[in-house]
């Protein structure tokens, strides 16, 4: 039996990139899907119709990380499409840049309202739904241990509050059989941070491993924490980087 078969998974910010990774992984895997999307409304029904295509089941739900009402309107509506929920991945995230004295109240406020708050949010919304065995995952990064440029502190403060709260909350949801941890990816080759762009060799210079990870290698990891064969994983994180934090 496939190792997921059976579970239910929502996985937001999951139209590009590594979410569109884990999607495909996780469906690979036997799970079924709902593919969390913001404004790729195309992006995300191709997703979709791949999986149905390659025989699985999944569907788009659209949703405002930013937005509370949204955020649980959102799980709600995976969770009734999928009939329950066994795993939620927090993928949803934002990145802007500037340094200290540049950095705006907008960009604060954007920042931890998707980066922070969302995962929150949308970690209790899926509680309702969840049973002994459920999974949180969420994306965080490897600029939340280690901030080797300017302009930064913002985004990787946003993400290093994330391992605080993972912490917390597998405390929190250890007795009730929900595990919750925290995946941090390092440069991976995405429309967001390609490994033919202009920044791309000053990261590739401070892995050990000295080209880009895949996504495939990165939902590899969510699909493992994902399975029942971690069910005593729980509170941790997970640095995926080449070594760049090495």
């Amino acid at each position: 039996m496939k190792p997921l078969q059976g579970k239910r998974a929502f996985i937001t910010g999951a139209s590009r990139g590594i979410g569109a990774a884990i999607a495909r992984r996780f469906s690979a895997d036997g799970a079924d899907i709902a593919i969390g999307y913001e404004r790729s409304a195309d992006a995300a029904n191709a997703i979709v119709t791949e999986i149905q295509a390659a025989g699985g089941r999944a569907f788009s739900v659209q949703m405002n990380a930013a937005d509370p009402r949204s955020v649980k309107h959102a799980v709600d509506e995976a969770a009734a499409k999928l009939g329950g929920l066994d795993i939620l991945v927090n993928n949803a995230g934002i990145i802007s840049y500037g340094t200290v004295e540049e950095v705006t109240l907008e960009q604060i406020d954007a920042m931890l309202a998707v980066n922070v708050r969302g995962v929150i949010l949308a970690t209790q919304a899926a509680l309702p739904h969840m049973t002994a065995g459920g999974r949180i995952i969420s994306t965080g990064s490897n600029l939340a241990y280690r901030v080797p440029d300017a302009g930064k502190a913002l985004y990787s403060a946003s993400k290093a509050a994330l391992t605080a709260w993972t912490k917390g909350a597998a405390r929190d949801l250890g007795p009730r059989g929900i595990t919750v941890n925290l995946v941090h990816p390092g440069s991976t080759n995405t429309d967001m941070n390609p490994a033919d762009g202009p920044h791309a060799e000053g990261q590739r210079q401070r892995m050990a491993i000295k080209e880009y990870g895949r996504p495939e290698d990165v939902a590899a990891v969510y699909a493992f924490i994902a399975s029942d064969e971690a069910r005593s994983i729980n509170g941790t994180g997970f640095t995926v980087d080449g070594g760049a934090n090495a």
